[in-house]
């Protein structure tokens, strides 16, 4: 990349692929742009530049930060613009970092931080957006589903990634609404959820990061995710699945059937009955919980919340007690926590209602149904529940040992309501945010924050933050995958076959361009009868399972203890759960098709695990093909849990002339492991 600083602009000349003479870029790109003040500002506005010094990341990133100053329309703002670069990867970071020099308060809106013109024909140029799933022709404004987009030419049969960290609803990535413009950022005045930032005189703000890759020599313009973006997520974003040893394989959750009807005797029992199905983690769903003034939780869902005290009259030994039998049986415990809302007979909501977000109508709201429902209340993370919030986690963590927190409903806006106006808090008087538009970024950096801090006090807690509260339907995102090691990503309570399908559609929707591992998909049953093809279809993923494990009979939990006692081999020998790639010759799953997914660690290339489906197709068996192994080696093709051998090739042989799967079944799938031969 080549950044030029003359005539008071700054602008990139250049961006090129290494061992490629074309340039991605037009002349003259503007490099940024935003509105300060009301005013339109980019890289041709005017500024001088300060220095230009070294800049690196804890994760092998090396760069460079060139500090401007503002001139005219953006006199008294001052600009670091970082810029990393990665080993091995042909992909830049930036983000930029504003300072308010000026006496007076300054409004940024409409920050993007990338602000590129491509050197790219629009007219031949698929848009691939929605995790890069989806193809658009022409103009594109994306939203929160869009980490990643991919421009890929035809013509040239090459392209560039852009990737986009911004947290939530404020995601903005867009192309050519100008002339082949492509910009990464935050969202726009008029948008459905704009963003705002308030600067005092004196004040820093640091925006969120974004990243390009560049690639060539090729018609797939999805190859990009499939190898740089997914081998920087990996590696250098600072995933939290990817940053800890321990990665949960094995997940139990109460919901589904018992939904708040629970208590300490129904809990021992289930937790015998999941150990010795080698469940990991069990967690307990709403219901362990009751308020200061109200005596029971019998009332169920949604008439709790707020000061998240055990129910004793549930749980006559208190929650320690609860969790050291789960302990004993070699899982950690969890507990479902409301992150953000609060039930008007709660003590923190009478006592402190300021702390609570306000609405259009100047009233308390409530952004997970509706704002003036009197079900429960939404909390402001522009205020101090961040606190309260904090010490109720920590508290649970340290009284009760607390090792895996589901962390669940809307803070910012609804997955489940269309209008927009419903969303984020109209206060003008809470601390962290001046107004509406600013009250989004502050309460999302808010919560990413209280993230950190519960990891710095409690170094061992699993964060397992969901599609809700992150703010739309079956949404993940890398800012949160930064902060929070899982998401909840769905609810699913469909039988055989249509549950494990929609499981399989959803995974693959959001991997590999997000961490699979991170993808917490509920709800299939223990004790369905197809159990075993939706565990091969969950192992794709971060396998959470629900229903009632009493009614497995001995001999059915012996089987799934051979499963999770194969993954945790699995793990032990691949690290399977940091990894997965689109099996080639695989699209989305479908009914009257096949699919599959791969999990092979493509750093050791040693091997891994793969799985193949069968979903109604009408053919009997398909061709499977592996990459990502080393050629010359020699692999052993093994049937999962047992390890049958099916077949031993090479790795070019598996690449080139692969394996045959056969089912006769019409719903049917097996999972392989790919073991490299000493």
């Amino acid at each position: 990349r080549i950044v030029y600083i003359s005539n008071d602009s700054v602008v990139s000349g250049g961006l090129y692929l290494k061992g490629i003479e074309r340039n991605y870029l037009q002349p003259r790109s503007p490099e940024f742009q935003l509105i300060l003040n009301d005013e339109k500002i980019s890289g041709y506005t005017g500024w001088k530049i300060v220095s230009c010094y070294p800049e690196s990341d804890e994760h092998n990133g090396n760069g460079a930060v060139l500090k401007l100053t503002g001139k005219g329309l953006a006199e008294g703002i001052e600009l670091s613009i970082s810029y990393l670069t990665y080993p091995g990867l042909p992909l830049i970071r930036k983000w930029i970092t504003f300072k308010n020099n000026s006496s007076s308060d300054m409004k940024l809106e409409a920050v993007d931080i990338e602000s590129l013109s491509l050197n790219i024909d629009y007219v031949s140029t698929w848009v691939y957006h929605n995790y890069a799933r989806m193809k658009n022709l022409g103009t594109y404004v994306g939203n929160w589903d869009d980490p990643v987009v991919v421009i890929h030419n035809t013509t040239l049969r090459s392209g560039i990634a852009l990737g986009n960290e911004t947290p939530g609803v404020l995601k903005r990535t867009a192309f050519h609404t100008a002339d082949r413009n492509a910009d990464i950022g935050l969202t726009h005045p008029r948008q459905d959820f704009p963003f705002r930032k308030w600067l005092k005189p004196g004040e820093s703000w640091e925006s969120p990061k974004t990243f390009i890759a560049l690639y060539s020599n090729t018609d797939d313009g999805y190859h990009v995710v499939n190898t740089t973006v997914n081998d920087f997520v990996r590696k250098h974003l600072g995933s939290r699945i990817s940053s800890i040893k321990d990665k949960p394989l094995f997940v139990y959750n109460t919901w589904n059937p018992f939904r708040t009807f629970i208590n300490d005797s129904l809990i021992h029992e289930v937790a015998k009955a999941a150990s010795e199905c080698g469940i990991q983690e069990f967690i307990i769903d709403d219901g362990w919980e009751y308020n200061y003034e109200i005596k029971s939780s019998q009332k169920g869902w949604g008439a709790n919340f707020g000061d998240w005290l055990v129910d004793m009259s549930k749980f006559p030994g208190g929650l320690s007690k609860t969790f050291d039998y789960i302990r004993s049986l070699g899982m950690k415990p969890g507990l479902w926590i409301s992150i953000g809302s609060s039930t008007a007979d709660s003590r923190v909501f009478k006592t402190h209602p300021e702390w609570f977000v306000i609405n259009q109508n100047g009233k308390t709201g409530n952004l997970h149904s509706h704002s003036e429902s009197n079900d429960f209340y939404t909390s402001c993370f522009g205020t101090e529940w961040y606190s309260y919030i904090k010490s109720v986690i920590l508290g649970l963590v340290k009284e009760h040992g607390l090792a895996y927190a589901k962390l669940d409903l809307s803070i910012v806006t609804s997955a489940y309501i269309n209008d927009p106006s419903i969303s984020g808090c109209y206060a003008l008087d809470h601390p962290y945010h001046r107004d509406h538009e600013e009250s989004f970024i502050a309460i999302y950096q808010n919560v990413l924050k209280l993230f950190d801090e519960l990891h710095a006090e409690a170094p061992a807690l699993f964060i397992d933050c969901s599609f809700e509260t992150e703010g739309k339907l079956q949404l993940q995102d890398y800012a949160f995958a930064k902060h929070a090691e899982g998401n909840w990503l769905s609810n699913i309570e469909e039988p055989f076959p249509t549950g494990a399908l929609r499981m399989r559609q959803l995974a693959w929707w959001r991997s590999p361009s997000v961490p699979a591992g991170s993808l917490v998909i509920g709800n299939l049953p223990f004790d369905s009868k197809d159990f075993e093809f939706d565990l091969k279809s969950l192992i794709g993923t971060l396998p959470i399972v629900l229903g009632d494990p009493r009614k497995l009979s001995p001999e059915k939990k012996a089987d799934i203890k051979k499963w999770a006692d194969w993954m945790v081999k699995m793990q032990e020998k691949y690290d399977y759960m940091s990894f997965r790639q689109d099996l080639p010759g695989f699209g989305e799953p479908a009914e009257g098709s096949w699919d599959g997914w791969s999990r092979i660690n493509t750093d050791k290339k040693n091997g891994g695990i793969i799985g193949v489906f069968k979903h109604g197709a009408k053919e009997s068996s398909r061709q499977i093909f592996i990459q990502n192994l080393n050629p010359v080696k020699t692999y052993l093709i093994l049937k999962a849990p047992h390890g049958e051998t099916v077949e031993t090739l090479t790795g070019n042989q598996l690449a080139t002339r692969g394996f045959t799967v056969r089912f006769d079944k019409m719903y049917e799938g097996e999972v392989f492991e790919i073991m490299q031969r000493e």
